[in-house]
């Protein structure tokens, strides 16, 4: 279908009351932006770069799971990606962000649950802390290769989402 006839449809689609004349403007403004030359260079681009993003978003989430591996590692190593990564890719700040914002809660959780142990509720907890440190790594990675950033439930807010 050609631009003419896409920009026939949309007249139809306002003269009916489906679109408001806003509306109309918006999709003709965009129809006309994405059949400029060049235009599938900047998509391409976009796509590429987009693809990119999620995939090292999900590699930070990811690799909290390093310190099963070498201690400390899921600590360091997930924000030396994200600092190597944040200024090329500005997506993947966000996700570092959340990251770092989840270690650094689940470390004040784990040492307030091990003081808690003396009072025998300690011990649930850090089992529950360890099962979701587990679970909220992976939804966290499956969301941000869908594109998506999932900041990770009862997460104290250290460093800001924005």
């Amino acid at each position: 279908m050609n631009i003419s006839d896409e920009l026939e449809k949309l007249h139809k689609l306002r003269e009916s009351g489906v679109l408001s004349e806003e509306e109309y403007e918006k999709a003709k403004k965009s129809l006309l932006e994405n059949n400029q030359p060049g235009s599938e260079e900047k998509k391409d681009a976009t796509v590429v770069n987009s693809s990119e993003t999620n995939k090292w978003a999900m590699f930070i989430h990811l690799s909290q799971f390093c310190g099963y591996v070498i201690p400390l590692a899921g600590l360091i190593v997930p924000i030396v990606l994200w600092q190597i990564k944040k200024d090329e890719l500005p997506g993947v700040d966000r996700h570092g962000r959340i990251v770092a914002n989840w270690i650094f809660t689940e470390i004040i959780f784990a040492i307030i649950f091990v003081i808690l142990i003396f009072l025998i509720i300690g011990i649930p907890l850090l089992i529950v802390l360890g099962i979701v440190g587990i679970i909220f790594p992976i939804v966290g990675a499956v969301k941000a290769s869908e594109g998506e950033a999932w900041p990770y439930p009862c997460s104290i807010r250290f460093f800001n989402l924005n």
